[in-house]
């Protein structure tokens, strides 16, 4: 289940985060267009409408753009609504349903697949919140529109699952969700910034023996692609706290970060790695492979904190900085021992 919801809504949340940047082509949010504006008669098709803290990026009153609202309520419309159908008719309809139910599948993949469901309801929440900042909405209520959308939509994803006899609706998951998007709107409210942001990083595993190989292609795919979404040994989740913004009187570079990160290994199936065939007979026993937790600490970059005024460059930053940049990493595992990694990816 949680390989396949991976699949579909980390695709998703990446779309939304990369067109979540797209106003940065224009010039909504340069400062000089508000500041003409203050200066100015309202253009056509906005109002005023005061934040309820002071921006970080604007000295002015923002003017809410209703054809810009408008555009954005459209596509998320458009958006969800197409993803939902696009998501029945290619998973749901083919599988079998039943009334609705709960599914607990906490203990699964060591919580790894927990913390994606977290980054990417903060992903989306971010996303979602970049598009309803550029109509002109204060940032603290775009925030609060982006992370209740983001948890909108995982909600009615769970609904599905509730529904379907395969799986069912998991507590884990919607906390995990909430979260995600608890924390985003939790900093927009605190700090009317994101300190702390949720990011992502991948190394593709080489497993080896042809019967590791053969187990691995089966669950989480054979191509690259797959792996990156579907392998849990592979992925790691970080917090990336930024420096200076804790620290603002320090002489730290702005895009200076560090971040602590979470991952798993040894895992070749949800719970163990003993593999049945639908009629229990055993196809796979790798149960002498021990299973274990990673927590990770690492430098890092915070990609949207490089001022340029390039906006391909802007844009192009901004959406790498959904992943931890490559650098040396601290593990400290459940096995008990402490590895350092030249370079994390």
């Amino acid at each position: 289940m949680n390989n396949r919801r991976a699949l579909i809504s980390l695709q998703f949340y990446f779309y939304a985060f990369l067109l979540s940047f797209f106003p940065s082509f224009t010039t909504a949010q340069d400062s000089s267009f508000f500041k003409s504006i203050a200066g100015s008669a309202h253009p056509a098709n906005t109002t005023y409408s005061a934040p309820l803290v002071s921006d970080n990026y604007f000295t002015q009153p923002l003017a809410v753009n209703k054809k810009k609202v408008r555009l954005v309520t459209a596509a998320n419309i458009v958006g969800y609504g197409g993803t939902m159908v696009a998501l029945y008719s290619t998973w749901y309809k083919n599988y079998p349903k039943s009334g609705f139910h709960f599914f607990d599948d906490n203990r699964e993949w060591k919580q790894v697949d927990k913390a994606g469901h977290g980054y990417s309801a903060y992903i989306e929440s971010y996303g979602s919140m970049e598009m309803w900042k550029w109509t002109g909405i204060s940032r603290r209520k775009s925030a609060v529109i982006g992370s209740l959308s983001a948890l909108g939509y995982q909600s009615i994803i769970e609904t599905l699952d509730g529904f379907s006899s395969q799986w069912g609706w998991s507590w884990g998951d919607m906390s995990a969700n909430v979260f995600g998007s608890g924390l985003l709107l939790g900093q927009e409210l605190l700090w009317n910034d994101q300190r702390v942001k949720f990011k992502f990083s991948f190394h593709p595993k080489n497993y080896g023996a042809s019967d590791l190989s053969a187990r691995a292609d089966a669950v989480y795919g054979s191509s690259w692609s797959e792996r990156m979404i579907k392998d849990y040994n592979g992925q790691t989740y970080w917090l990336s706290a930024n420096i200076k913004s804790f620290l603002p009187k320090s002489k730290l570079p702005e895009w200076l970060s560090v971040a602590v990160g979470y991952g798993a290994d040894g895992m070749f199936g949800a719970e163990s790695n003993l593999g049945k065939d639908d009629f229990g007979n055993v196809i796979f026993d790798r149960r002498d492979i021990g299973r274990y937790r990673q927590f990770y600490i690492s430098p890092d970059i915070d990609l949207t904190k490089i001022k340029t005024k390039n906006k391909l460059l802007k844009l192009t930053l901004g959406a790498l900085n959904a992943l931890k940049f490559p650098a040396p990493s601290l593990e400290y595992n459940s096995k008990g021992k402490i590895v350092f990694h030249f370079l994390h990816f």
